[in-house]
């Protein structure tokens, strides 16, 4: 048989705890099993008994926490755990996603020497393979991205891939990336260890016990109901894979999951005439869509492919998986790539074809966290086929937040609260997971954007800009203008461009940013998160003073930048409040804050009937109206003066604008250029649009795109939140400190964490990158993640950049940190270090020279200027 299961752990097992729930006892002690009495209580249940569940009460025993129970509605490792094909990659695109690779690797390796539990351990390496030129920078950029975590990897040459792995036919390669301590590892027998570990910690564990669903009071999980009785409890964590979105909605108050399963096919072959070394690189050829490895002797190889079969979009599925039917027609192009990739294999007998569901969310990335809805309830599930790569890490991560309530690394882009309720319709879901389970391996250049699932959420203005040339992305659901396309351009060449190089839409957001600079342009951003606070009497004005970190004690019609702290001092939030009455505020946020701000909010708000929070971002559609000339439009729309002695930066103030009343004009921008933010009834969106359009045309108006909002704010040293700054970056290490109340006598939370780094000196800082030997036409450009490098060492990385059109170079912000060179420990980083420093930037193994500059930046932009003739002002900082 193929999977052995628990039969290790049966010959293997100790401790009395083992005995209450191995699947391997006999009928009798089965039966004595299913009239063993659950307890009444416990601080924590688990529900799912894979790879997931057994890590997460692993690492929860390992903390401290003893009262948990584990709930398994078939066998332990029984789901996808069961037919995982084994294979530990840490080669993975998201930094995250590598250190939790590399943290379970680590797990992995000694999980057998902690529990005495075979696991099938093996550090093969891993080879992954590039066609193409595209493929190889990819490769490059994950390659620099690993090395400076500490993950051993390198570019190799076809010459040397024919060396690791002799059967392969490397004719087509243009070269490789070799991981060499990348491994596999039977992932039943893993999950199974990580169980025996825990139940000697103290977790209870029942198998062949389904929870029916969780039981909510207040807003608080108080208990689960199961198929054997009731158990109530504080926490609860869901963790039943392909199970978890059906779960999630049986709740009492729903949680929604997104994820959705699709059939995952790999074959098995008998071991070949001279069987393969057990430490055979696994190889991963994402340009044929296939995966290949030694599976006693023989080969295992399975992939995805282009036309995946999504299945149960009906509703929950088996207790157990079963190998699902055998569908050769389908997997003949992954055979037959496997056969050009290793031609030899024509002849050798396959013993079989599995067929697994696997389960895939909405953007490739798993799921984790707390609800926004539920407190207590916590998601660990959709691994996008790589929970056992993912487990012991994500376990860990998981285990953290729910003991310390947030984990050590800031893990946003795998947060539950990404998603909103949108996201969870079956025929999204359905379609989207069709999409996403062959971009596991197709060639992802930067700024590619799903096709599925679009048109879900639009601006008033979609039909009108769309039109007029827009080119969109979509963020949290809601379709955003990218660029606007002229009409003289090829709109087909356009669309198809895809390249790490200069995009073919460089010239155009080159007009749209001179357009903002010299003239006047409008960008619809509707997306942007938007609240209303209000109350009866003063406790919106007390509420939000403790809960943001800038004094929001301001006069009538001013506006404040702030932020949502942490008690670490962490950016929970980036956003303007503008005060509209004594006992009113509006609050804008970024477009994917939605969620998660409203939950912030919302748990730590008290319940007061006379306290009022409310989401309108649906109400209002925003122009963001940018340019010396928009003061000119607005002035002959509304018949007021516009200018800054009537009104100042950061005001706010009620308009008119053209026939429309109630329009509530800002004079900010979002990226430090001159104009107004408009926030308009949707009912008179498009009447306002049209007037400005009109009366703009004498102004040279014209529509412009998130693109050219991104190169505006990027050379202003704007940080925005999710990208620059999180849950883990404070005020203070970005220059940030004359946005907090600090010096006012005032409670606000992640005060104390701040008043401590302040006098303790900050141990990484927000910086400014120009780069100086980059030419823009011929080399790579950075987009994120790319390694900064001060003095030679490893310094940090980008989170964000962009090409400024002003200084005609590229700009990349990141943090940059000071690791000791003989502990590799962090130490304190002052504006002198940062000054001191020669910098360059690793964009995919080539290293750029980068001038470093602190915010806030000082003349840069005194008057434009050639890019040979640019000379850097003096390092200014906080």
């Amino acid at each position: 048989m193929f999977y052995r299961l628990l039969s290790v752990a049966r010959r293997q097992r100790t401790g009395r705890g083992w005995q209450n729930w191995s699947s391997g006892r006999s009928s009798a002690s089965a039966a004595e099993a299913h009239s063993v009495a659950l307890p009444a209580q416990a601080q924590v249940v688990i529900c799912g008994g894979g790879i997931m569940g057994t890590s997460v009460a692993y690492h929860l025993s390992k903390m401290g926490w003893k009262d948990i129970v584990l709930l398994e509605q078939g066998r332990l490792a029984a789901g996808s755990t069961r037919f995982c094909a084994g294979i530990l990659s840490t080669a993975r695109h998201l930094t995250i996603e590598q250190k939790m690779a590399d943290y379970s690797n680590k797990l992995y390796h000694q999980l057998e020497q902690e529990t005495g539990i075979q696991t099938g351990y093996i550090r093969t390496g891993s080879v992954l393979l590039a066609q193409t030129q595209d493929r190889l920078i990819s490769l490059k950029r994950i390659n620099a991205r690993l090395n400076v975590i500490g993950i051993p990897s390198e570019i190799i040459s076809p010459k040397k891939v024919a060396e690791l792995h002799p059967l392969l036919n490397v004719h087509d390669l243009v070269g490789a990336m070799h991981v060499p301590e990348d491994a596999v590892v039977s992932s039943a027998d893993v999950a199974l260890a990580l169980a025996s570990a825990a139940s000697q910690n103290g977790v209870q564990i029942y198998d062949r016990t389904s929870v029916l669903h969780v039981m909510v009071k207040k807003g608080q999980v108080t208990g689960v109901e199961t198929d054997k009785g009731q158990i109530e409890c504080q926490y609860f964590v869901n963790c039943a894979g392909q199970w978890a979105y059906e779960l999630g909605l049986s709740n009492e108050e729903p949680v929604s999951i997104p994820l959705h399963a699709c059939e995952h096919f790999y074959l098995l072959t008998r071991p070949l005439e001279t069987p393969l070394q057990s430490n055979t690189p696994t190889i991963v050829d994402a340009d044929g869509r296939i995966y290949i490895r030694n599976w006693q002797g023989g080969i295992l190889s399975g992939g995805f492919e282009k036309n995946p079969k999504p299945i149960f979009t009906e509703g929950k599925n088996q207790l157990e998986i079963q190998n699902l039917q055998e569908d050769w027609d389908h997997f003949e192009p992954l055979l037959s790539s496997l056969l050009r990739r290793m031609p030899d294999l024509e002849t050798l007998e396959i013993l079989k074809l599995v067929n697994c569901p696997e389960t895939f969310t909405p953007d490739m990335r798993c799921i984790m966290g707390e609800s926004p809805a539920v407190q207590g309830y916590f998601v660990l599930a959709g691994m996008n086929s790589a929970g056992l790569s993912f487990g012991g890490g994500a376990g860990r991560y998981l285990a953290e937040w729910m003991v310390h309530g947030y984990p050590s690394e800031n893990i946003w882009e795998l947060d539950l609260k990404r998603f909103g309720a949108l996201q969870s319709s079956r025929t999204f879901l359905r379609h989207r997971v069709m999409e996403v389970m062959p971009l596991l391996y197709d060639l992802k250049v930067p700024r590619w954007d799903f096709q599925t699932g679009r048109q879900l959420r639009t601006s008033p203005l979609y039909d009108r800009l769309d039109a007029q040339g827009a080119r969109w992305m979509e963020k949290h659901g809601f379709e955003r203008p990218k660029y606007f396309v002229p009409p003289d351009k090829d709109l087909l060449a356009l669309e198809q461009s895809k390249t790490f190089y200069k995009p073919d839409w460089f010239d155009i957001v080159e007009s749209e940013v001179k357009c903002c600079k010299e003239a006047v342009c409008v960008i619809d951003m509707s997306s942007f998160t938007k609240f209303e606070i209000t109350s009866t009497g003063d406790q919106a004005l007390e509420i939000l003073q403790y809960l943001f970190s800038n004094d929001l004690d301001v006069p009538v019609g001013h506006i404040v930048h702030t932020g949502m702290l942490n008690q670490g001092g962490g950016y929970e939030n980036d956003c303007s409040i503008a005060r509209l009455s004594k006992r009113s505020f509006f609050m804008i946020s970024p477009t994917d804050q939605q969620v998660h701000c409203w939950a912030w909010l919302k748990k730590h708000m008290p319940e007061d009937s006379n306290l009022l929070l409310e989401d309108v971002t649906w109400k209002y559609t925003a122009l963001n109206l940018i340019g010396p000339r928009a003061v000119d439009v607005l002035s002959e729309l509304s018949y007021a003066p516009m200018t800054p002695d009537h009104f100042p930066s950061l005001f706010c103030k009620e308009m008119s604008v053209g026939y429309a009343n109630g329009i509530r004009v800002m004079s900010m921008t979002h990226t430090g250029e001159p104009g107004f933010m408009l926030y308009i009834p949707i009912e008179y969106a498009l009447h306002v649009y049209n007037e400005v359009m009109s009366v703009g045309q004498k102004y040279g108006i014209r529509n412009a795109g998130y693109y050219a909002l991104r190169s505006l704010r990027i050379e202003k040293f704007f940080a925005f939140w999710g990208q620059d700054l999180n849950t883990l970056t404070t005020p203070l290490e970005c220059g940030r400190e004359s946005r907090v109340k600090l010096e006012k006598g005032m409670d606000f939370i992640g005060r104390d964490a701040l008043l401590q780094q302040k006098q303790n000196g900050v141990y990484k800082r927000l910086t400014m990158f120009i780069l100086d030997d980059h030419d823009t036409d011929l080399d790579l450009w950075p987009w994120w993640g790319e390694p900064i490098y001060r003095n030679g060492q490893y310094a940090g990385k980008t989170t964000s950049s962009a090409y400024s059109y002003t200084l005609e170079r590229h700009v990349c912000l990141g943090f940059v940190h000071n690791f000791s060179e003989d502990t590799g420990e962090e130490q304190v980083v002052t504006a002198d270090f940062i000054n001191r420093g020669e910098y360059e930037i690793d964009i995919a193994g080539h290293r750029f020279q980068a001038k470093a500059k602190l915010y806030p930046v000082t003349s840069l932009f005194t008057h434009k200027r050639r890019k040979d003739d640019v000379e850097l002002s003096d390092l200014h900082g906080k």
